[in-house]
């Protein structure tokens, strides 16, 4: 190697990656890292389930691979949000379109808050921007909302996260930025792809929230379409190779909810790419891996509390910053966050870790 130039660098999660161009004898790239700060919401709370305010840096010891990183920070006021509301808008949705319109100010008092800012999308195959950027204005969130109406058979998560993530890629650098999905939970025809987007989300520090359709209720409640003909003929249908094609073995193939409460093997597998693999919830991926949560409703009323339980919790949050110590840097692949408390009785819930390029090309 006898020429070194750098040609590119991006931040992830505070981590510097610069890739290296070598000369014309060496052409690989080598991808070094410099690791600036972590990012960390933590939710704390008590045995009652109610949020504790008051805690200090010296309160919290953060692991990052089991490494206790010394360097830590967590800050002590508020910091300012800004919030894309990404609503479904299909025509399975048309009997849920009038509670959601029934939030507006409630999204901008209780989730944005104080000295928050709001942008409204709504998505089907397209992404309509409701709004004209951001505002916090209560008036400009009303009228947005008037402008739901239902679409195509589409429903392209995936894509609306995507764009989200550009809208907020543009906010400076000092606010909170969270996207809240409400939406259901299976991603129907997006061009974007489930880990690029995963990584532009945490490149960005964004948190992502979910307000939950139930399919279930979209399938019971809408008008029902004429359904179109079945072009497999009745028994021709594929089943596994000396088995029963059963509930079970259909949710086999098809994806069930949930992965259990270790999500790490799953970020891991989407991170390597591996060939195959099915998502069938792609909401809970996103709100997993980047710290926020799923909320259910049905009612009006139940719809106005989660999104009100959001908003508290998002106000509640403790945002911990650290550097990871010089040893912790040098290891590529998914590293695990864990936040403990020293009193005892009190939960943690923040981020399972995030995803760092091999470093050297390994």
């Amino acid at each position: 190697m006898k020429s070194t130039k750098y040609i590119a660098a991006v931040v992830v999660a505070g981590i510097t990656l610069v890739a290296q161009e070598t000369s014309k004898e060496d052409t690989t790239p080598i991808f070094r890292t410099s690791i600036n700060e972590v990012i960390v919401p933590a939710t704390v709370t008590d045995k009652d389930g109610s949020y504790v305010p008051g805690l200090k840096s010296s309160d919290f010891r953060v692991y990052d691979n089991d490494r206790l990183q010394e360097d830590i920070r967590v800050s002590e006021t508020e910091i300012p949000v800004s919030l894309v509301v990404a609503i479904q808008a299909d025509f399975k949705v048309e009997t849920i379109i009038p509670k959601v319109q029934r939030l507006g100010t409630l999204l901008l008092d209780h989730v944005a808050g104080s000295g928050g800012e709001i942008a409204i999308l709504a998505f089907d195959h397209r992404m309509q921007h409701l709004t004209d950027g951001f505002t916090s204005d209560p008036d400009k969130v009303q009228a947005a909302m008037k402008k739901l109406h239902q679409g195509s058979s589409t429903a392209a998560i995936i894509d609306a996260v995507e764009e989200s993530t550009r809208m907020l890629s543009h906010r400076p650098k000092d606010r909170r930025r969270i996207i809240l999905l409400i939406s259901e939970s299976r991603d129907r025809g997006s061009s974007a792809k489930l880990r690029e987007t995963l990584s532009r989300t945490e490149f960005e520090n964004i948190t992502i929230f979910s307000l939950s359709i139930s399919r279930l209720y979209t399938e019971t409640m809408r008008n029902p379409q004429v359904p179109r003909p079945d072009p497999i003929p009745a028994g021709a249908r594929h089943s596994p190779a000396g088995g029963d094609l059963t509930p079970t073995t259909a949710a086999q193939l098809t994806g069930t909810q949930g992965y259990g409460a270790n999500f790490v093997p799953l970020f891991v597998e989407i991170f390597k790419d591996v060939k195959g693999i099915f998502v069938a919830d792609a909401v809970d991926v996103f709100t997993k891996f980047s710290g926020g949560r799923e909320a259910g409703f049905i009612s009006d009323k139940s719809l106005q509390r989660a999104a009100d339980d959001i908003g508290r919790e998002i106000h509640n949050q403790y945002i911990i910053t650290y550097t990871p110590d010089k040893e912790t840097q040098l290891a590529g692949g998914f590293h695990n966050i864990r936040v403990d408390l020293g009193q005892k009785g009190l939960q943690v819930r923040t981020r399972p870790g995030y995803w760092l390029a091999a470093v050297n090309g390994k």
